[in-house]
């Protein structure tokens, strides 16, 4: 499993900007977590940059993300790194028992959420404070497609405050703020 090998698989399958860039702060927030909680960064990186591997092509929950799993187990990536991704979709109902998997979980729609208010702002991710972030939570037209639940029960299930981890994700997205289509100043 190398990051290299990971990126161009998601590039074959993905070719839409923006999910490409969803997968990349995903993989941002997973490295920071993985720093903090002293595990594999290059397995969590990379398992969130895969997560949404077959979503352009199989967005339904009937082949999402099962297809892409499939070809991930064809390829040999772990079996935690599969699991996680499984456990990614709620309505799968696949445990997510690991810390890897509730990672994942937690990061997945905030790091959306996150993206869509620094765009908003003038200074894009410098200094976003979680209260700015959670006031746009309570504005259900603002990013209407990402659920704030999962936002909120993410959070709980890795058992940080809604506030630290809103903060901790945004700092981890500011590190590659100019992959992910953001320049200095919001928007990219």
């Amino acid at each position: 499993m190398d990051r290299q090998s990971a990126w161009e698989l998601m590039c074959s399958w993905t070719e839409s900007e923006p999910l490409r860039r969803h997968m990349l702060a995903v993989e941002a927030a997973m490295r920071a977590y993985a720093r903090r909680f002293g595990e594999d960064e290059e397995k969590w990186g990379i398992t969130g940059l895969l997560h949404d591997l077959d979503y352009e092509k199989h967005p339904t929950p009937e082949e999402h993300p099962e297809v892409g799993v499939a070809e991930l187990e064809r390829l040999g990536y772990p079996e935690d790194v599969r699991r996680a991704i499984l456990g990614h979709a709620d309505y799968l109902d696949v445990p997510r028992d690991t810390s890897l998997a509730k990672t994942l979980y937690a990061v997945d729609e905030l790091s959306g959420f996150i993206l869509a208010v620094a765009r908003m702002r003038p200074e894009g991710l410098e200094n976003l404070p979680a209260k700015s972030v959670r006031k746009k939570m309570k504005q259900k037209s603002f990013a209407s497609g990402v659920n704030r639940d999962d936002i909120v029960r993410g959070a709980e299930d890795l058992g940080v405050d809604l506030d630290e981890h809103i903060e901790f994700v945004a700092r981890a997205l500011r590190e590659r703020e100019a992959e992910l289509g953001l320049v200095s100043g919001g928007r990219g």
